[in-house]
């Protein structure tokens, strides 16, 4: 089998980051608990489903990430998907700030992870395994609890925050 790059190898970050953008995707906000259970949370788009059965699903996180260790020790978190409108949300738990959760209505979930509130879906989920992989570690998670309201997507593509216009 012939492959065939138009980039000579290795090519570089910026020009994959550029190949990847043009894949549309869903945001979450990924959620666990920290030190006496303080909600932690981070935007994430690498976010997909393994298998419904048994029901796993999978998300990546940089292994330089402070909030990783968190993960691990707590071994639950919630996946909540986000619907358009929610944009500012996002960008707050995409930043490296304290009190991501203030003016954010959650409640505690499945093993006490913080779920969002105005979340389109939610999977709440324990931690399966965490895969070393490059840059990142890949998170599997076999999912406890969900739950989905009616509404439409916040979706991320070529560097910014779209919705899903018309349906074909």
């Amino acid at each position: 089998m012939n492959m065939h790059s138009a980039y000579p190898a290795p090519f570089d970050a910026h020009a994959l980051r550029d190949v990847l953008c043009r894949f549309a995707t869903g945001i979450t906000v990924v959620t666990t608990c920290g030190n006496q259970f303080q909600p932690l949370g981070l935007a994430v788009n690498s976010f997909a489903s393994v298998s419904l059965d048994p029901p796993e699903i999978l998300w990546s996180i940089v292994s330089k990430a402070p909030s990783r260790p968190a993960f691990e020790t707590h071994g639950a978190f919630a996946v909540n998907i986000m619907p358009e409108g929610d944009k500012e949300d996002v960008l707050r738990f995409a930043k490296p700030i304290d009190y991501k959760f203030d003016g954010i209505a959650w409640r505690r979930g499945w093993q006490d992870v913080p779920v969002l509130e105005n979340a389109l879906a939610t999977l709440e989920c324990d931690v399966k395994q965490m895969i070393p992989c490059g840059d990142h570690h890949i998170v599997v998670g076999s999912v406890r609890a969900i739950d989905s309201r009616e509404g439409d997507p916040l979706v991320f593509f070529r560097g910014q925050f779209t919705t899903l216009g018309a349906t074909l």
